[in-house]
């Protein structure tokens, strides 16, 4: 089913996007994390251009649905089998475009809300095909827990985000801490790719990622939007 986002007026919001596009390496701080714990596949260095990946539809659900950890994981025998936490600003297309100039970025966003980008780290680092699996297996993109209109943001650059595990603070920082910026990160997705109405843009998580177990509660608070709260479950 898809997941319904209230919004300020009283109005639904049906997220059904043709296209979930996801910036990866977006903060200095995550990069550097990411070449501490794997240096044979990360520099510590910024990026020349964003780093794009995709997420499925089937990824998406609401605030207080539960992220599932897939039982078939176990078949794999990982000596340590992990699914990481990733909290996230994302922002909906509201007007298509193709070659977007970054001074007019803003006119094609609708709004904006929180996402949880549930990363499969096992499969992200060894799949030849890249990251595609470890990103998109069900439930792995809680999104929530309203949709904020572009115009009642306030400066979508310089929001608090912080993601909490079970009570306890993992992440903090501030979307100010964006390598590639929101006008230029729509400028270069859409010189690649044409933005259709609905399309979900998710920009990149600070440092403090982390594991997820079953029993975990995951909540990634933006501010001026709200909190995004998973549990965490086991596929029975």
């Amino acid at each position: 089913m898809p997941v319904i986002l209230p919004m300020s007026d009283g109005r639904e919001y049906q997220v059904k996007p043709q296209k979930i596009i996801c910036l990866g390496l977006n903060y200095l701080e995550h990069i550097k994390e990411n070449v501490t714990a794997d240096a044979q596949r990360f520099k510590d260095e910024i990026p020349q251009e964003p780093i794009l990946f995709a997420k499925t539809r089937n990824t998406l659900i609401g605030t207080g649905q539960p992220v599932i950890i897939p039982a078939f994981l176990q078949e794999y025998g990982f000596r340590t089998c992990r699914t990481d936490y990733e909290g996230e600003l994302a922002l909906i297309i509201g007007k298509p475009g193709k070659n977007i100039q970054a001074d007019n970025a803003y006119k094609h966003i609708l709004g904006f809300t929180c996402f949880n980008d549930v990363s499969q780290r096992n499969f992200q680092k060894h799949d030849k095909s890249g990251w595609y699996r470890g990103k998109s297996l069900d439930t792995f993109g809680p999104i929530g827990p309203r949709l904020v209109l572009l115009e009642e943001i306030g400066d979508p650059q310089n929001l608090k985000i912080q993601t909490r595990l079970n009570g306890r603070v993992v992440q903090d920082s501030n979307t100010c801490h964006m390598i590639f910026k929101i006008p230029e990160t729509i400028a270069f997705i859409s010189k690649n790719f044409s933005l259709e109405e609905g399309d979900l843009i998710v920009t990149g998580t600070p440092s403090g990622v982390g594991p997820l177990t079953p029993g975990d509660v995951v909540a990634v608070e933006i501010e001026n939007i709200g909190v995004l709260e998973n549990p965490v479950q086991a596929e029975a």
